[in-house]
């Protein structure tokens, strides 16, 4: 009996972190490709990127499905999500052509970052009516990370200003129905 108590007890608490080692997971993977993104490995900071959208992902869909949502979870995801989908593609974008641009490129770096960072924090504080309140951040860095891959194709003012659109849709005050 003591054996099966033990097991139990301890497949609770692993089903109860399991959405937090996703976020955790996610937090990781934004981690590393901010690192790899200073050594100037950008095809691999992309990638990683990508697959922390992936955990990203599966936290909340594993939370809900296993009822283990909470307000520890829904923080430590946001803070997950400023590293790899704010501060992650922000710096890949840098590196890859914002630098470029002196001065403009750094601005539009740390705006994009802020108004990633705005977003979260006014997610965390609204209500769970079933919308966003403008663009999710973690779409903002698919989006602003996928672009890097047109860099060689398009003109290198396009990154500004999409970098720029971005920014203000993170923040702008649209409703859009979660999925």
């Amino acid at each position: 009996m003591f054996l099966s108590d033990v097991l139990d007890l301890t497949f609770k608490k692993l089903k109860a972190q399991t959405a937090n080692v996703l976020t955790l997971a996610n937090l990781s993977l934004g981690g590393f490709a901010i690192l790899f993104a200073i050594n100037e490995n950008l095809n691999l900071s992309v990638l990683l990127i990508f697959v922390a959208a992936l955990a990203d992902r599966f936290d909340g869909m594993a939370a809900r499905k296993m009822n283990i949502e909470s307000d520890l979870g829904k923080q430590l995801d946001s803070m997950s999500d400023i590293i790899s989908f704010g501060v992650a593609p922000a710096l890949l974008m840098y590196q890859g052509i914002l630098y470029g641009f002196g001065v403009p490129g750094s601005f539009f770096t740390i705006l994009y970052i802020g108004c990633g960072a705005f977003r979260l924090a006014r997610f965390n504080i609204s209500e769970n009516n079933g919308y966003f309140t403008g663009l999710p951040i973690t779409a903002a860095g698919c989006l602003a990370t996928l672009s890097f891959l047109a860099v060689p194709y398009w003109p290198e003012p396009f990154f500004l200003f999409f970098m720029l659109i971005l920014s203000f849709l993170m923040i702008s005050p649209f409703k859009l129905k979660k999925m």
